[in-house]
């Protein structure tokens, strides 16, 4: 078993063909995808005990949004802590063990169901789960920078759209399984999570089986690396610890922290918000719907987004990232207002495309300014930010809602204010992409070993 997980015996073999390699990222992110469609558990599990309404025992929504967010920071704890571990071992050995805990997760959280232990299922599948989602989210990304590094921007959206299509599988699946497994006595959510936990891990499995990595200076057929006009991209490396003492990579933090906080409180809650902001116009069945729909555009962004960065270049993609964000959120409240569920809708699907996009762009960002030599280090620690937006963001979703309606202030508005203060958040993050620069020189590996360990850096002074 050891010799099968081993990076060695992943190498291909002359002739193989690099397009065999998304599938393997498609069927690892696909599965761990399904965390953006966890929003249809939501209204169900406030209702284990009561079956048809909540009783005073059944848990609050407020309670169950720490699921989704723990599940969020574990991801990026474990993205960060394992990225160096990943590269040492290769996809497969990570692809494996993040199978063994995202299922694991599932069926640990569908016994603390049946058992109404809130605390298992933030175990199972908030902390276990989510370290699951953190490794299986960075294993392909690097290993896809290597086969094409003529298109690292396509090649990390083809890596990343899946995570983003993973609730176009995760909320219809969830949605026909507990009406399955539903009855008098039960909601069928611990028998739905049971199943599920079962159906990923096979499917991470099968993706782990056919990964491959390229031998070592590979290149595609007739690619020369050509020299860019761009002073943002690189063609040195920077080690992984030494990108911390760079003040690119904490911009490159926050613009990512804060698109993604504009954008993962929607997600976390997109089913019951869009049933409270369209009382009468959106139901449970088209709220699930909605879920789905903006999966694919999560998905599609990922990939149209990240492609289209190839050519507009990652800091003029993010720029319209934010400008354009800003427009939309703030359209969100009066159309909502206006009860037009098209617009509604349309807003939240370029808003999402957006949010996935970014998340599909950064990779091919950091590979620019740091090098494609510990790239899928660096990004794994770079996610911390999404462990925290996994906070803030639904945080200000969820309390904010809650405060407006002890207020007085009907559901139905009770959003508005945080799509407001999501156009604040977008804003500085704008300021924040505007303001990157190359990475200085004294930052680069001068030399390194065989190994691919640093000998000497040029100690230049820092120009930002």
């Amino acid at each position: 078993m050891t010799s099968l997980l081993s990076k060695e015996r992943i190498i291909a073999r002359p002739g193989f063909n690099r397009w065999m390699v998304p599938p393997a990222a498609l069927c690892i992110h696909l599965c761990i995808g399904q965390v953006y469609a966890f929003s249809v558990f939501n209204l169900p599990m406030t209702r284990l005990l009561g079956v048809n309404e909540q009783t005073p025992a059944d848990w609050k929504l407020t309670e169950l949004g720490w699921i989704f967010s723990l599940a969020i920071v574990f991801l990026g704890l474990a993205a960060a802590l394992t990225g160096r571990w990943l590269e040492r071992v290769g996809p497969r050995k990570a692809m494996f063990l993040a199978a063994f805990c995202f299922g694991g997760g599932l069926m640990i959280s569908a016994i603390g169901v049946w058992a109404h232990w809130l605390w298992l299922i933030y175990l199972g599948y908030g902390v276990i789960g989510g370290i699951g989602i953190g490794i299986g989210y960075i294993s392909p990304v690097s290993t896809l920078i290597k086969w094409f590094p003529d298109r690292p921007g396509m090649a990390t959206g083809m890596a990343i759209m899946g995570f983003g299509g993973g609730a176009m599988i995760g909320a219809p699946l969830a949605t026909d399984l507990m009406d399955h497994f539903a009855s008098a006595q039960s909601a069928g959510v611990g028998a739905t999570f049971l199943t599920m936990g079962i159906i990923y891990f096979c499917f991470m499995c099968l993706g782990a089986l056919i990964v491959r990595l390229p031998p070592e200076g590979w290149q595609p057929e007739g690619y020369t690396p050509a020299e860019t006009s761009s002073k943002l991209i690189t063609t040195a490396n920077v080690d992984v610890d030494q990108s911390l003492k760079t003040p690119q990579f904490y911009l490159v933090w926050l613009v990512l922290f804060l698109n993604v906080s504009a954008g993962i409180g929607v997600l976390g809650q997109a089913s019951a918000m869009s049933q409270e902001m369209m009382p009468g116009k959106i139901e449970a069945a088209a709220a699930a719907g909605f879920v789905g729909l903006l999966s694919v555009f999560n998905m599609a962004g990922r990939f149209f987004w990240a492609s289209m960065s190839d050519y507009l270049g990652r800091k003029h993609t993010y720029t319209i990232f934010f400008v354009l964000g800003m427009g939309l959120y703030a359209a969100v409240p009066p159309v909502a207002s206006l009860g037009n569920v098209f617009l509604y809708v349309l807003c939240y699907c370029i808003i999402i495309s957006m949010y996935g996009g970014g998340f599909a762009t950064v990779p091919a960002y950091l590979k620019d300014l740091f090098g494609t030599m510990h790239v899928g280090a660096i990004h794994g620690r770079l996610l911390t930010a999404w462990s925290a937006a996994g906070v803030m963001g639904p945080v200000l979703v969820n309390y904010l809602r809650e405060m407006q309606i002890e207020a007085g202030v009907a559901k139905a508005q009770a959003y508005t204010m945080t799509m407001y203060i999501m156009v604040a958040l977008l804003l500085i993050g704008l300021i924040c992409n505007l303001k990157i620069r190359a990475v200085h020189s004294r930052h680069h590996l001068a030399d390194r070993t065989d190994e691919g360990q640093d000998r000497s850096f040029d100690h230049a002074t820092d120009n930002t």
